[in-house]
């Protein structure tokens, strides 16, 4: 099984930062060049059903679920499931008085024909996460800041 731990802090309130990172919509500039399109398909309750394509034309339907007073989101591919076996992802937040402590966390089997294995794509999700966590602290802050100056 493949699993990833990533963190980032980020000067800004809780309440800003969870409802940044968890806005689907957005997701195509947060996560950078990851993504070419983030729709949300559904919405219930706390529940997000919602479908994301990549530039190789690949898309894929994932569902999550909004835990904001509990401090956390959950989410699960769903389809297709190729190339993972399994793959589900929780977004932890820490508040502190100077911000937010962002971490994801990722556990993950890939499809035994997928071209790479567990640990293979650890690495790779671990790169890309650093990288996309860098852009989302960068965009909240910029936000949490302009905010701050409009007071």
């Amino acid at each position: 099984m493949g699993h990833t731990v990533n963190s980032i802090f980020i000067k800004a309130p809780y309440s800003k930062v969870f409802d940044v990172s968890n806005h689907i919509e957005r997701w195509t500039e947060l996560f950078g060049d990851e993504y070419v399109s983030a729709d949300v398909l559904k919405r219930e309750n706390n529940e997000i059903t919602f479908r994301l394509s990549d530039d190789e034309g690949k898309s894929w339907v994932s569902k999550r679920w909004l835990y904001k007073d509990l401090k956390f989101a959950y989410a699960s591919r769903h389809d297709p499931m190729f190339p993972f076996q399994y793959m589900k992802i929780i977004w932890l937040y820490h508040e502190t008085s100077d911000g937010t402590l962002m971490t994801w966390i990722q556990d993950f089997t890939m499809d035994a024909s997928a071209k790479f294995n567990d640990e293979q794509v650890e690495g790779f999700i671990n790169e890309h996460s650093r990288h996309n966590l860098k852009i989302f602290k960068s965009v909240i802050e910029k936000e949490a800041n302009e905010v701050e100056r409009r007071k």
